[in-house]
C-alpha cells in the first residue's frame, strides 16, 4: 500500500483557494506534506452537484491500491463523509464543520414558499464565495443531494478514524449535529471550539487537533 495522498475539499460556493484551505497547505506544506486541494464546483457552481464531487474524489485518490486521508469543511465534509462510506481507499476523515443532514437542514430552514419558487423557477440566489459576486444555484442540486443524504434521519456511515472540529457558535450547521454524529463512535473525535461556521478565529487550534490526530499517517 502507498502512503496516503491528502486531499482537501472545499465547502459550498467556495474553492481550493479559501481561506481554510490556503491555511491547511502552507502548514502541511512547511512540513514537506502536499495537500491537494480539489476543486468541487463540478460541473459548474450552477450546476453544482454532490454526485459529481464524490465522483472527483475517488478519480483524485488514484488506484484501487493507493490511500487517501480526505479534509473537507462544510459540504467538503459531508462529499468527504460520503465517499468514506463506500470507498475502502479512504482511511481517515478531518471533518470542518462538516454539513451533515444537508437536504432535510435546506428544507427546513426556508419558507415554503421560497422553497415553491426554487423548485418552480429552477434557481436559488446565492453569495459566491470564492468570487465574492452574486450567483445561483440550480433546484437539481437539492434532488442531487437528497438521493445521496437525503433521507430522513440519516447519516454518514463512517468507520476510519475521524477528527470532527466544529464552533460552538456555527450559524449555519448546528454543533448538536456533530455531537449526535459523534456520540458513541470510539473512533471519532470531536473537538468543540470557541467559534462560527467559518472556524477562522481558531485556526491555530483547528490545526493542532489536526496535527495530533494526524500524526499516524504523516510519517514522521
Amino acid at each position: 500500500m502507498s502512503d496516503p495522498r491528502f486531499l482537501y475539499l472545499h465547502g459550498f460556493a467556495s474553492g481550493p483557494a479559501s481561506a481554510k484551505g490556503t491555511a491547511f497547505a502552507e502548514h502541511y506544506g512547511r512540513r514537506g506534506l502536499a495537500i491537494e486541494r480539489l476543486d468541487l464546483r463540478l460541473p459548474s457552481l450552477a450546476h453544482l452537484r454532490l454526485t459529481a464531487g464524490m465522483a472527483a474524489v475517488r478519480a483524485a485518490i488514484g488506484g484501487e491500491r493507493d490511500r487517501a486521508v480526505l479534509l473537507g469543511s462544510s459540504f467538503g465534509g459531508l462529499t468527504a463523509a460520503r465517499v468514506a462510506e463506500e470507498d475502502a481507499r479512504v482511511c481517515a476523515l478531518v471533518l470542518l464543520a462538516p454539513a451533515f443532514r444537508l437536504a432535510e437542514r435546506w428544507r427546513a430552514r426556508m419558507p415554503p414558499e421560497a422553497f415553491g419558487r426554487w423548485r418552480d423557477t429552477g434557481w436559488l440566489a446565492i453569495d459566491d464565495y470564492a468570487t465574492g459576486q452574486k450567483a445561483r444555484v440550480d433546484f437539481a442540486f437539492y434532488e442531487d443531494v437528497a438521493t445521496v443524504d437525503g433521507a430522513e434521519g440519516s447519516w454518514p456511515d463512517v468507520r476510519v478514524p475521524t477528527l470532527i472540529v466544529h464552533g460552538r457558535f456555527d450559524q449555519l450547521v448546528d454543533i448538536e449535529l456533530s455531537r449526535a454524529f459523534a456520540a458513541g463512535k470510539r473512533h471519532v473525535r470531536l473537538v468543540e471550539v470557541d467559534d462560527l461556521h467559518e472556524l477562522t478565529a481558531t485556526l491555530p487550534v483547528t490545526l493542532a487537533a489536526c496535527d495530533a490526530f494526524l500524526a499516524p499517517f504523516l510519517g514522521g
